[in-house]
């Protein structure tokens, strides 16, 4: 970070060691301390001591930008409530809220419910605070800067009840938060509206169309961090599902691919100022590789970070692109591939499997063995289908 300051430039990293937020502090310590040096000697004590408290109340505010900076950088995402028992050893059942009768695990992200085969897209984070009638209160907040999506008040008409999905852009990389089973959302909040990290935009509640419903000591926002799939979601899903309602438009969850926010969250406290999360996509673990013999479609456009150099698809032109899956189906590199490159004729190639990752998550069952032989199952021709359509 370069910054001016009479009329001199300061490179603060170079000139203290430091990063720059506590190189930041370093540079406003030495100033205060020269200022200082020169109001001693005066003979007029009183306005040295006015100076003084002038330049030290400069300095404090000086190191609180820092540090607040600091604390930007290093963190893109929060905690969407007021419950910090993530952070605590030993305090998970504080915090994530299990299903009926099981363990705090089955209100995590990932293959978590039905004994592993069952697919937990989010976070369940319980209440903190509760009215007289033991009604959950807590504000739920956005997650980072962004816009708003999003925004669902018919409970009836989806699992999620009253939700909110807001766009948020990421070292350049588009992810979508969403907040579900509020018990309401704020009056003002609408599709476009810019919001900020910790801005409230609704209250925890327990709001879901499905049959057994949430019961009150259940009550919690389920929360995701998501890639988005395809802006023609609504046309595919009509195609694909002739007959079946879509109420959301693009924004139906199945159009929105998740990746696990209790580890952004850890690696976030963890890592600091070190964290990326373009990194950690692109360093999820890969359950199958596919080859796709397309060059168009609209996840490459939506994000092009996660596009791999390929020397000879550069030299020779792309002819298909080789997608790396995670096990919950987030496409988290493209290789362009030359025609030399590829072999076959199939739309779809699958090219590899992960066993071990497979035998760890298996749950969206995206690729199957079948005599000895690996092979996409329904699931993955379907997400390959709508990610390319």
């Amino acid at each position: 970070m370069v910054v001016r300051a009479t009329g001199r430039t300061w490179n603060i990293q170079r000139r203290t060691g430091f990063g720059w937020a506590r190189g930041a502090i370093v540079v406003g310590f030495r100033w205060l301390t020269r200022r200082w040096l020169r109001h001693y000697h005066r003979p007029r004590r009183l306005p040295a001591r006015l100076s003084l408290a002038r330049a030290g109340a400069a300095f404090l505010v000086l190191a609180a930008f820092a540090c607040a900076g600091q604390h930007a950088i290093a963190q893109p995402f929060r905690l969407p409530t007021a419950n910090r028992f993530l952070f605590d050893q030993g305090a998970e059942d504080k915090f994530f809220a299990a299903t009926p009768g099981k363990t705090w695990t089955t209100g995590c992200f990932g293959c978590v419910r039905s004994d592993g085969w069952q697919m937990h897209e989010g976070l369940d984070i319980r209440s903190v605070q509760r009215d007289k009638h033991g009604e959950p209160t807590d504000p739920v907040m956005a997650t980072a800067d962004g816009t708003v999506a999003y925004v669902n008040t018919r409970p009836s008409l989806s699992n999620y009840g009253n939700y909110v999905v807001l766009r948020h852009v990421i070292e350049g990389v588009e992810v979508y938060s969403l907040y579900a089973h509020l018990h309401s959302v704020r009056a003002e909040l609408k599709a476009g509206e810019a919001v900020r990290t910790g801005e409230v935009i609704g209250v925890m509640g327990r709001t879901a169309n499905t049959r057994q419903g949430i019961a009150k000591d259940r009550a919690h926002v389920h929360f995701e961090l998501n890639l988005f799939l395809n802006e023609r979601f609504d046309a595919w899903h009509r195609k694909t599902f002739p007959g079946q309602r879509n109420d959301h438009g693009a924004w139906n969850g199945q159009n929105l691919a998740g990746v696990d926010p209790r580890t952004i969250f850890l690696a976030e406290r963890n890592q600091g100022a070190g964290f990326s999360f373009l990194n950690f996509l692109r360093g999820q673990t890969d359950l199958c590789r596919v080859l796709v013999r397309q060059t168009d479609f609209p996840w490459l456009r939506r994000y092009p970070a996660l596009i791999r150099r390929n020397p000879v698809a550069e030299r020779e032109g792309v002819a298909g692109y080789e997608l790396a899956f995670n096990f919950n189906g987030v496409p988290f590199a493209a290789t362009p591939r030359a025609a030399s490159e590829i072999r076959g004729r199939a739309r779809f190639q699958l090219l590899s499997v992960n066993e071990a990752e497979y035998r760890r998550n298996p749950c969206r069952k995206l690729v199957r063995s079948r005599g000895g032989r690996w092979e996409l199952a329904g699931n993955g021709l379907r997400l390959l289908d709508l990610l390319t359509y």
